[in-house]
């Protein structure tokens, strides 16, 4: 039957109207406020199913610093602060020193990276899919870790956030392991569901945040106990004074053997051997 002009035109609206889209094709649905709920279960389901689909049976989740950088391109910013030709007005006194301390960290990054290599050749050469390396798949620590696997041919995990100012993924994540996450919550979830141990290396309020979700899910018993090793024994002194919580009664003393702190990548392999001796020894699944 032809269609008189009038209802050709209504048709086309009714086929291009908001209400006859398909409901799991619908963002302007999905986005709406009340069904948050809708999406924090996407979030949760999407990377559950393919860390499940990939063989992923168990992870070590990376925190740190998204400021760190390696030494080569921690050199070369000092080098240019430095270079007074290169600036129409001086660098501040902040940002030289600043500059300074950021080579001195740059060890730091190295660390990661030296650990990933350890951690992943380990256990993928023997084709397995244990202990994979976890990060948020930023720049940073994030990145060394991730760099690490890559530099030996392993495969890694990163948990990318939306943030105001975007944050692009590093590259040395495997690609079908790439994640973007918008909750905190569910990404923090995601880094924990398989994780059989975590490294904390120096950072901010991120790595702050989620160390200690961690040691409060161990000290409450809301989580299996994993090897939680703090890498940096001078920074987490100074920026965390266990002692004196454990003085004054906030924390139990046993609560301080919930961490260990190191200094190097040898030193969180022994930690992590101390803890998962028989698996670690024998290339074994816990």
């Amino acid at each position: 039957m032809k269609l008189s002009p009038d209802l050709a035109e209504n048709l086309r609206a009714i086929v291009e109207s908001p209400s006859y889209r398909l409901a799991q094709e619908d963002l302007d649905l999905l986005r709406q406020e009340d069904l948050r709920p809708l999406r924090l279960q996407l979030e949760l389901l999407k990377t559950e199913r393919i860390l499940h689909e990939q063989g992923i049976e168990s992870t070590i989740v990376v925190f740190g610093s998204a400021r760190i950088t390696d030494q080569e391109t921690a050199c070369a910013r000092l080098a240019a602060l430095e270079n007074p030709a290169a600036f129409t007005a001086p660098p501040t006194e902040r940002e030289l020193a600043l500059s300074h301390r950021r080579v001195e960290q740059a060890r730091y990054y190295e660390q990661a990276r030296r650990f990933a290599q350890l951690i992943s050749t380990r256990f993928q050469q023997q084709k397995r899919c244990d202990f994979v390396v976890v990060t948020g798949g930023g720049p940073g620590i994030m990145e060394a870790a991730n760099r690490g696997a890559f530099e030996v041919g392993a495969r890694s995990i990163g948990l990318n956030i939306t943030l105001p100012h975007e944050q692009t993924p590093n590259p040395y994540i495997s690609p079908q392991l790439a994640f973007r996450c918008h909750y905190f919550a569910i990404r923090k979830m995601h880094f924990l569901l398989r994780a059989r141990g975590l490294v904390a290396f120096p950072g901010g309020y991120g790595t702050l945040d989620e160390l200690f979700e961690v040691l409060t899910l161990i000290q409450t018993k809301k989580m299996a106990p994993i090897p939680v090793v703090l890498v940096g024994r001078e920074f987490w002194r100074r920026i965390v004074d266990f002692d004196y919580l454990v003085s004054e009664g906030y924390i139990a003393p046993a609560d301080e053997e919930l961490f260990t702190c190191v200094d190097d990548a040898e030193e969180i392999i022994a930690a992590f051997e101390r803890f998962h001796a028989g698996p670690m020894a024998k290339g074994t699944p816990r």
